[in-house]
């Protein structure tokens, strides 16, 4: 005992043949210095040491500390922060760590689908937490994980709007006769090529291989909080891939690179395809804000930005292209994304496979029947 604390100290058994001493001091009483030396001791039995003294908060800021240093997208990284520090820091971080239950876990669900919480957000909040409590078992710092089960069932997406090739055309004909800006040649493309928003945010020229109707897709833009911008190598090795450029993709990369050949011929060829005048990329938000407003001026359904990848897809599929190719074309790292997300705008080239099937059938039947030999049964009667 110290100043009024208490201190224990015990022997660990070796890992490298020099014995290993804990000394831990500052329990309040004897009892709680005891509990905490059997804690470790039962901990150096079975394998798992759970510390007391470790509370929920200290711990999930610790887990963020590792995350940060793993290659994480800014934007992941970002959402993971917003959970902790938003959410569960102020719901279970006063718990100790091993005090932690599911039924507290359970309790605040309840509790947000009284608020009328959105499903989705409900869902990535309690995943971080699992995710983080899975780290804490994994290194043997808790003996199970008090959210495994606590996970709400990952609510099913929404069905994305899509326009129609009329509806498309017109949106791109009203975008050349009225702005004629880097826009319209920015919508242009991610309808034809179905480019994501942040590829076509961070592409730039060196990418552009005008000659071989090709573009690379080296690099993609995240926005945190629709203000900090990164730009990073996308996430798959499927995405970082080659795009064909259809005619009216070359001619519209051609207006733009004439575009800014005349206004800064030193540095265009360096600089993005669309950005500021800075040189700056774009501002997600700021593009879907034009995208909507012209929406509005046709009457047009409302979407956002990756509803126009969803669009190139559909026409794709409304045009008999495979869907194979379609996925190949979008960058899909299996085929299996593209069916989940495109499954339902396949029902009509279903019924065409199964006409098909059919017609086969009967052509193959009927040659069958006209080879058949005639029997007594085939000849007419006698008057």
């Amino acid at each position: 005992m110290k100043h009024g604390k208490w201190t224990y100290c015990v022997d660990l058994a070796p890992e490298d043949g020099n014995r290993k001493t804990r000394r831990r001091g500052g329990f309040a009483t004897r009892a709680e210095a005891a509990q905490e030396m059997r804690a470790v001791l039962n901990g150096e039995l079975r394998g798992v040491y759970e510390d007391r003294r470790m509370t929920v908060a200290s711990f999930l800021r610790q887990w963020m500390a590792a995350k940060k240093e793993e290659e994480l997208a800014p934007n992941t990284y970002a959402g993971y922060e917003a959970s902790v520090e938003r959410d569960l820091i102020p719901a279970f971080g006063h718990y100790r760590l091993p005090d932690l239950r599911p039924k507290h876990v359970e309790r605040w669900i309840a509790a947000q689908r009284k608020a009328k919480r959105g499903k989705v957000t409900v869902y990535r909040i309690v995943s971080t937490l699992r995710n983080a409590l899975n780290h804490a078992v994994r290194s043997w710092g808790l003996r199970y994980n008090p959210a495994k089960h606590s996970v709400p069932a990952r609510p099913r997406a929404a069905e994305r709007t899509c326009w129609t090739p009329d509806e498309a055309a017109t949106f791109l004909c009203h975008g050349a006769e009225h702005y004629a800006d880097q826009l319209t040649d920015l919508f242009e493309v991610m309808l034809g090529t179905g480019m994501r928003r942040g590829e076509i945010l961070a592409l730039h020229w060196s990418d552009v291989h005008l000659m071989d109707r090709k573009l690379y897709v080296h690099w993609t833009l995240a926005a945190i909080d629709n203000s900090e911008i990164h730009l990073r190598e996308p996430k798959t090795e499927a995405s970082r891939a080659w795009i064909s450029l259809s005619p009216r993709g070359m001619a519209t990369l051609h207006r733009q690179a004439t575009i800014q050949m005349n206004t800064h011929p030193e540095s265009w060829l360096e600089g993005l395809v669309v950005g500021r005048p800075d040189g700056s990329p774009l501002r997600p938000q700021w593009v879907l804000d034009q995208l909507r407003k012209q929406t509005v001026e046709l009457g047009l359904p409302r979407i956002g930005l990756h509803d126009l990848r969803h669009t190139a897809a559909s026409i794709m599929i409304a045009a008999d292209i495979p869907i194979a190719i379609v996925s190949k074309t979008l960058r899909h790292a299996i085929l299996a994304v593209t069916i989940k997300l495109y499954g339902h705008l396949l029902k009509d080239s279903a019924d065409r496979a199964v006409n098909a099937l059919a017609r086969a059938l009967d052509q193959a039947q009927t040659g069958q029947l006209r080879t058949l030999p005639r029997g007594d049964d085939d000849l007419p009667l006698a008057a």
